[in-house]
């Protein structure tokens, strides 16, 4: 996670209220239903509300970050993927948007993909934690190391990109010196695991997460001020790097998330594109969305039209006050 892309290759498209009626034609549309839950639940709420709300044929397609655009930059179809992020395609994206294959959309995730040191939020309030350095100071207050003496710092599972992050955050704050620990969670259920333990017990919890994600739509955590600004030359040079000789504590960068289309359906597709353009939802709303599914054992679609209907205030904004009213026909 956590590649920009660069501002010379990509420029947004105008948002702007929806120029078409609601009637006109939408034709047929293929949207990527993505394989992890917050990019199937979007793809449903386009599909729900396309077909509803404008008349379109939507069809889904199973999807995945490289292939989906893969498939996308070269055979210009699916027509849409609602959230790609950005970091794992960044130099080929860029490619595509400048020469006239693939258009930005919109970013989908308004304040962006977010990763991060976490605690929980009634911790952070009782004893007054704000920043990495804060809770540094009280290795007691997070157990859960192997050495019950320490405290832990619960970092990325084996094999992840972000493992070797976490090490040279760990090593660069002086975690060590300071009585902790850094724990390898092994998996991403285990890394969950650790934070529901964790609350169940009223214990405190320290570690790197990211959003959007249901954990924290189930728990209320505080992201720490690392008081590290982003440098990217000493991201790209040391802290993605196993084993870093010299780390520093270092910001992670906001990962851009955005809906890309084929060129082709950026031209073509009139009030579909009009709702592309300005549809965009927050981390906190796709949080306590993903916590929902969850709780409820519910699927892509069912969350979908969960999300429209509870949060009308937030969906018709997206689209005039015509397609609104068939939207909520249609539930």
């Amino acid at each position: 996670m956590g590649r920009l892309l660069a501002s010379t290759t990509l420029a947004f498209i105008a948002l702007s209220a929806p120029a078409f009626a609601a009637d006109e034609e939408c034709g047929n549309i293929t949207v990527a239903e993505m394989n992890w839950a917050s990019a199937g639940l979007a793809a449903w709420v386009d599909k729900i509300i396309l077909e509803e709300g404008y008349g379109c044929e939507v069809g889904l397609v199973a999807g995945d970050t490289m292939p989906t655009f893969a498939s996308m930059n070269e055979k210009a179809e699916p027509d849409m993927a609602p959230e790609l992020w950005v970091n794992a395609v960044k130099e080929p994206l860029d490619k595509a948007v400048e020469e006239g294959r693939i258009v930005i959309a919109s970013q989908i995730l308004s304040d962006g993909g977010v990763e991060g040191i976490w605690v929980p939020t009634w911790l952070a309030e009782e004893h007054n934690i704000r920043t990495l350095k804060d809770a540094l100071e009280h290795p007691e207050l997070f157990p859960g190391a192997e050495d019950s003496s320490k405290g832990a710092w619960f970092g990325c599972p084996s094999g992840w990109a972000c493992q070797a992050i976490n090490r040279n955050q760990f090593v660069g704050s002086g975690a060590e010196e300071k009585g902790f620990e850094l724990v390898d969670s092994g998996s991403a259920a285990a890394l969950d695991g650790s934070i529901a333990r964790a609350a169940n017990r009223n214990e405190g919890w320290l570690g790197y997460y990211w959003a959007p994600t249901a954990i924290l739509g189930q728990y209320d955590m505080t992201k720490l001020d690392l008081e590290a600004e982003f440098d990217r030359e000493r991201w790209d040079t040391c802290m993605v790097i196993p084993d870093c000789a010299d780390p520093q504590v270092t910001e992670w960068p906001v990962s851009d998330v955005y809906t890309a289309v084929t060129k082709e359906f950026a031209d073509k597709a009139g009030v579909a594109m009009d709702y592309v353009k300005t549809r965009a939802w927050t981390n906190d709303t796709v949080n306590t969305m993903l916590a929902w599914m969850v709780e409820n054992q519910a699927s892509n679609e069912d969350a979908a039209y969960e999300f429209l209907e509870q949060h009308e205030d937030i969906w018709t904004t997206w689209v005039p006050a015509d397609v609104a009213d068939k939207v909520r026909a249609a539930l």
